[in-house]
Formats: structure tokens, C-alpha cells, sequence
């Protein structure tokens, strides 16, 4: 007689669906997924739904396999030594293994005024409680929106293109991944939308107060409605459950996503920091490790040695409004090169892209196993980077001793 295999999911976003989908291959194995929301929440367009053009969810009926079971809750702590997790709801649910898939938020970065002030949007909760403020401002309120990455370029003009009157402070520069041509294409689009974009020196936010934000330079910017894009977090379930994390609490791996504490456990998403080298947050980068993390796990139910990561992007896509975005191309390591496609052709590419993302985890759900992009190489570059690395370990060492 087969023995079955329980496999639990914390985290249901891009790479936990995708996870949770490619382990229903086995019909021994049990799949149970545990997220603190009822539907498939598109973090790629959050911005869309604080501005009124997209509710930014999906029924998981769309996208999840009928094999694996939802469980609405949320994980308060992981028992390594008993294979369980605890839930909110105060019920535990065993494990043989685990897959920390728990996604990333916004993080106040301990700027005064921001956790009371500012209004972050890196999760659902957090844009559907900044729609109403949004639509409540009067018509003229200044709207300033932190932070250059693509959620703040992209919540700057879809604001700006509804008729708001928007800042965007970048505290450094403009879109730092995109190559200077790119950069160049957005900020002429920034313009054209009436968003006035503050970058360089001096243009870090030092301060929020009810209605303004200071900058560096000691400049105070009027703001009715200040949005908080900036800086990264990820919750600290990894590290409130005693397993080791980086600096800024992801679960620390190998090159096969498995915890450097425990073979049973496996990490994917923004949460995951293989080799202590995390990957840059998108779900271009999730939905692979999510592939990656159950192929992990496949393989040692097998009793097969898994297979290392093997990740390769294609650059970068942000909508400037629904009439135009970018898609910046990059080197298959994740660095941007001159060509872009932009204007009009930008923004069907984009949304080409966004419903590839849904169809892709349906694909899985359909038939588990078919989703096949993070086997496609991404060069060397990573593996000269891990070398890199072990090269100058023991010599850092021997200069500490």
C-alpha cells in the first residue's frame, strides 16, 4: 500500500498556487494550501484597484487545482520537530512537508509619521482601504505618491490619468532597474500625465505628518493623500518559529529552496532567499520558485536528489495608465538592457502579460506539471555570483581569526 504524503502551503499568491498545483501531480500526496484570504489577490495590479479600474481578484476555482484543499486562516507559528503548523483559529495541521510561500508587504523603513500617515499598498488590504480615501479627496487634493520602484510609477499615473494631481517623490532616481533609454520613456509619460516627479539628492522622505511630507532637503510638500510605495518586508513567521532568516527575515535556503534547518521545509516567492542571495521581487521570479519548491519536494518523495535553481528573467513591464506602459527587456541575469517597447504597444503588452500570469496558474491547475519556465536557463551568471562568494568566505574568515 502507498503511503500518502502531506504536503501544506502557507501562502497563497503566485508561488504558492503554482506550488500547490504541481504537487497534485502524485495522487499520494495531499495537498493542503493556507491563506488568510478567499480569493487570488493580482498584486500586479494594485495600483489598478486604487484607482478604480480593477478589482484586482480572482476566484480560486480559476486558478487552483480541485486536489488541494483551502484552508482560510492564517499560520501564527511552524513546529519544525512536530511537522505542524499552528493556525489563528487556534487548530494545528500536520506535515511531512512544508512550503513557506508567505509573499512580502511594505515596510514603514522607520520614518516618523508613516505607520500614521501614509498609506502603503503592497497587499489587498492596503489598496482597498486607500480606494475610498482616493475617490473621498476633493478633486484638487495633492496626492503624493513614495517611492520609484514600479508600484509607485504605476499608482503615479494611474492616479494622474483619473485627473489627480500627483507628486511622485523617487528618493533617488527614477525606476532604478530601467536602462537610461527607458527611463527616459517613462518620465516623458509621467510628464504628459501632469505628475511632477522629485528625484536626485535630497528627495528621500524624512518625515509624514496628516498633510505633508518632508524631504531631505528640508522641503515640505503639501499632501492631502500621502501613498507609501517604498521599501520592502516580509512577515516574520520564519523567525517568530525559530528558523534562521536574512536581514530582512526571509527563510534562508539552498539552491534547491530547501531551509538551511530542516530538509522538510522549502521556500518560494519574496519570502525565500536562496544561498542568501534572493532574487528580486516580481512574480516573474515567484511563479518559477513556486514551480521550483514543488519540483524540490516531488523529487525527495521520489527519493531523488533535487534539482538547483535555474532562474532567468525577461525584463521588466509597467503600465503607465490604461493608455501606455513599458516593457523594459533585460539580460537574462536580471539586468535591463537598451530596448524597450513602449507608448501604446507597451500597455497591451502589459496586459498581455498580466492575463498570462492567471492562465499560466490555471494551465497548472488543469494539468499539473505543465508549466515548464523555470527550466529554462539563466545563464551563468549565478553561478558566478555563488563562487564568488565561497571564494571570499574563507578568506574574510581567515583575516576575522
Amino acid at each position: 500500500m502507498t503511503e500518502n504524503t502531506d504536503v501544506v502551503v502557507i501562502g497563497g499568491g503566485y508561488a504558492g498556487v503554482m506550488a500547490a498545483n504541481r504537487l497534485t501531480q502524485r495522487d499520494d500526496v495531499t495537498v493542503t494550501l493556507v491563506n488568510p484570504r478567499r480569493t487570488f489577490v493580482e498584486r500586479v495590479r494594485l495600483h489598478q484597484l486604487v484607482g478604480g479600474s480593477d478589482d484586482a481578484v480572482v476566484d480560486y476555482r480559476e486558478v487552483l487545482a480541485d486536489g488541494v484543499r483551502l484552508v482560510v486562516d492564517t499560520v501564527t507559528r511552524i513546529d519544525a520537530a512536530g511537522r505542524s503548523v499552528t493556525l489563528a483559529s487556534g487548530g494545528t495541521v500536520g506535515y511531512d512537508y512544508l512550503i513557506y510561500a508567505v509573499g512580502s508587504g511594505s515596510t514603514d523603513q522607520r520614518v516618523p509619521g508613516v505607520a500614521e500617515f501614509a498609506y502603503p499598498i503592497a497587499t489587498f488590504e492596503e489598496s482597498e482601504r486607500l480606494r475610498p480615501v482616493v475617490a473621498a479627496a476633493s478633486p484638487g487634493a495633492a496626492v503624493t505618491v513614495v517611492g520609484a520602484g514600479p508600484g509607485g510609477i504605476e499608482t503615479a499615473a494611474e492616479l494622474a490619468e483619473a485627473g489627480r494631481t500627483v507628486t511622485l517623490v523617487c528618493g533617488g532616481v527614477l525606476g532604478p532597474y530601467l536602462h537610461p533609454r527607458g527611463r527616459r520613456s517613462v518620465a516623458k509619460r509621467l510628464a504628459e500625465l501632469g505628475v511632477t516627479v522629485l528625484e536626485g539628492p535630497g528627495t528621500e522622505v524624512t518625515a509624514v505628518t496628516r498633510d505633508a511630507v518632508r524631504l531631505g532637503d528640508g522641503r515640505d510638500l503639501p499632501s492631502e493623500v500621502t501613498v507609501w510605495t517604498a521599501g520592502f518586508g516580509v512577515p516574520d513567521l520564519a523567525a517568530r518559529s525559530g528558523l534562521s532568516t536574512d536581514a530582512l527575515g526571509r527563510l534562508l535556503t539552498d539552491e534547491t529552496l530547501t531551509s538551511v534547518d530542516d530538509p522538510r521545509i522549502v521556500a518560494a516567492g519574496d519570502s525565500a532567499a536562496p544561498s542568501d542571495l534572493p532574487l528580486r521581487m516580481s512574480c516573474q521570479a515567484a511563479m518559477p520558485l513556486g514551480a521550483r519548491a514543488a519540483d524540490t519536494v516531488l523529487s525527495r518523495i521520489a527519493g531523488e536528489r533535487p534539482s538547483p535553481l535555474n532562474q532567468v528573467f525577461a525584463g521588466q513591464c509597467i503600465s503607465l495608465g490604461r493608455r501606455a506602459g513599458i516593457f523594459q527587456f533585460a539580460h537574462r541575469y536580471d539586468v535591463a538592457l537598451w530596448f524597450h517597447i513602449d507608448g501604446r504597444p507597451g500597455a497591451r503588452l502589459k496586459e498581455l502579460v498580466c492575463r498570462s500570469i492567471v492562465k499560466h496558474l490555471a494551465g497548472e491547475a488543469r494539468k499539473p506539471g505543465s508549466y515548464r519556465l523555470h527550466r529554462v536557463s539563466g545563464g551563468a551568471k549565478r553561478r558566478q555570483l555563488l563562487r564568488a562568494r565561497h571564494e571570499t568566505a574563507p578568506a574574510t574568515a581567515g583575516r576575522a581569526a
